[in-house]
């Protein structure tokens, strides 16, 4: 369903509009204003799965944020921002009271600064969990060792279907379109299979300043390391950065190979917590902070 947008400006005048994919620059610059790493294409793959909502105020863009909707009860919210210069005006409120409407029977997730989860949670989310984003110069990890029977090997084109159904089961919600894309332009992508059958994979990818490591499924914590060690050690040397659910246990292990924890962003779900199968895959690293 499309964002519905008030037809008339607030009485300080902000106007709120529907982003287009023209917006992209401007909303780049929003997020370089705040030192976000966000390159002009990371935006735009994202919005290629979005709707958003730009705020202006005497025609320039002060705010912004999007919404992705996955399947018929999930969505995510993300990419919020506020220029400096226009916070305390309840900017942020509108962008998101705009995002929510038509959204009361999904459970809608986002990852919440410090400085946001207050407005969040008026708006009735609750925390569930908490994100530990670790980054830095990726360092060769030892392989770690798997079981017989299982093995890390290079994921195909045409396994899309199969990474789709990975995802979903582990994230608790469909994202076929957005695993897809992420597959075609990932620089590497590893499968870890048992028996010849796909139970987890990652991917590693372009974003911000350097590379990105996720999505991260697999089927318990050592699955994940091994996943994990493969793509740090083919990106060595590299800029790379990861978003781990914090109650993985990965964290002192991310910092042995070069990857230090810089930020700790809040899990805040509203509506029915996302469900989890018994005995299936966990998702063990986020795609991006936005998308979940």
């Amino acid at each position: 369903m499309p964002v519905s947008i008030p037809h008339a400006p607030a009485a300080d005048g902000v106007v709120l509009r529907p982003m287009t994919a023209a917006d992209l620059p401007q909303a780049h610059a929003l997020s370089d204003e705040l030192r976000w790493p966000h390159r002009p294409t990371d935006w735009a793959q994202t919005f290629a799965h979005a709707e958003g909502v730009m705020a202006e105020i005497d025609g320039k863009p002060v705010a912004t944020a999007q919404r992705w909707h996955w399947g018929p009860r999930h969505a995510t919210i993300g990419l919020v921002i506020v220029t400096p210069a226009s916070q305390g005006r309840r900017i942020g409120h509108r962008l998101m009271s705009t995002l929510l409407h038509g959204l009361d029977d999904h459970t809608v997730l986002l990852h919440a600064t410090a400085e946001g989860r207050g407005l969040y949670e008026r708006l009735g989310f609750v925390r569930t969990g908490e994100v530990r984003q670790h980054q830095g110069l990726a360092q060769t990890a030892p392989l770690v060792a798997l079981p017989p029977g299982w093995r890390l090997r290079p994921a195909g084109q045409h396994e899309a279907a199969t990474l789709q159904a990975l995802d979903a089961a582990a994230r608790g919600m469909p994202r076929d379109g957005l695993i897809a894309d992420l597959l075609a332009s990932a620089e590497a992508c590893v499968v870890l299979a048992h028996e010849n059958e796909a139970r987890g994979f990652a991917m590693l990818r372009r974003f911000g300043r350097g590379h990105a490591i996720g999505p991260v499924v697999a089927p318990d914590v050592e699955g994940a390391r091994a996943l994990i060690a493969h793509l740090a050690s083919v990106n060595a040397g590299q800029f790379t950065r990861i978003d781990i659910d914090f109650a993985s246990g990965l964290g002192e292990w991310l910092e042995s190979i070069g990857l230090q924890r810089v930020d700790a962003p809040t899990v805040m779900v509203r509506g029915t917590p996302l469900p989890v199968a018994p005995g299936g895959p966990l998702l063990f690293a986020l795609a991006t902070q936005a998308v979940g």
